[in-house]
């Protein structure tokens, strides 16, 4: 088994951070986990963020409480942990925070570091976090037409794989998160995003964080959503979306 999305966010990047979280997916049973940081971490990515900081200034309160650092001392970690002997199989990625203006960036920075795997995944609708407990609703789900939302955020998806800049796509559809739900019917975005991910060769990720970290009743990817990539043949990559070593592998035996 495979946890296929786990986060050092929380944490120092440090060997012994690194080993809690193959000491808990030895624990959980994984075969194999994939441990990666947002790009939001990195020094190299900061003007990404910038469009953001700019819209709104809860966002900005954010993301200047980060510490960022460079990305070679993420890479010497990945260095010293390859060199181990593990009881596991332990991959390194990145999360790329994705937006169609910053492809050139992504691309640019992406081409430094040989990564075993890198995920793309939408976090904001135009500089606007979706995902935030503390202020989404207030900066985006009451404020615009839900439909819009919806339709921008699956138009940003398929400008993603077409990309070619990623292995897997991160929680595909995280924006049910807030039971924010368009009028509209689905099905046909599903069935042309997995045409596109089989096209594009890409993992979509049935990711149980959903359901742990914001209590949506789908324990991964919605149902109908998964069988559609399954039936085109689309990759499907289990995942945590731990933030914490306690939580990796969590609900993936169930989802297997």
């Amino acid at each position: 088994m495979i946890d296929g999305h786990m986060h050092l966010e929380n944490g120092p990047l440090t060997v012994d951070y690194v080993m809690e979280f193959v000491n808990a997916g030895v624990k959980a049973g994984m075969d194999t986990i994939q441990i990666l940081d947002h790009t939001h971490r990195f020094i190299e990515f900061a003007p990404m963020y910038d469009a953001l900081k700019e819209a709104s200034n809860e966002q900005k309160e954010w993301f200047e409480k980060k510490k960022l650092e460079p990305l070679s001392t993420y890479h010497e970690l990945i260095s010293q942990v390859k060199a181990m002997n593990l009881p596991i199989e332990v991959r390194f990625g990145l999360e790329v925070c994705y937006a169609p203006k910053d492809k050139a960036l992504i691309k640019e920075v992406l081409s430094k570091y040989p990564y075993d795997f890198v995920i793309g995944s939408i976090h904001s609708i135009d500089a606007l976090l979706y995902d935030m407990n503390s202020f989404s609703r207030e900066i985006l789900w009451d404020k615009y037409d839900t439909n819009t939302i919806y339709q921008r955020y699956y138009e940003i998806m398929e400008d993603m794989i077409c990309s070619d800049l990623f292995t897997q796509i991160g929680h595909p559809d995280q924006l049910k998160l807030f039971h924010y739900e368009p009028t509209y019917d689905l099905i046909p975005t599903y069935q042309r995003l997995a045409k596109l991910a089989k096209e594009h060769d890409v993992y979509m990720e049935n990711n149980t964080g959903i359901h742990y970290r914001y209590g949506h009743e789908d324990m991964g990817t919605n149902p109908v959503f998964l069988d559609i990539l399954k039936s085109n043949g689309v990759k499907i990559m289990t995942a945590s979306d731990a933030h914490k070593p306690e939580d990796v592998g969590k609900l993936i035996k169930e989802i297997s």
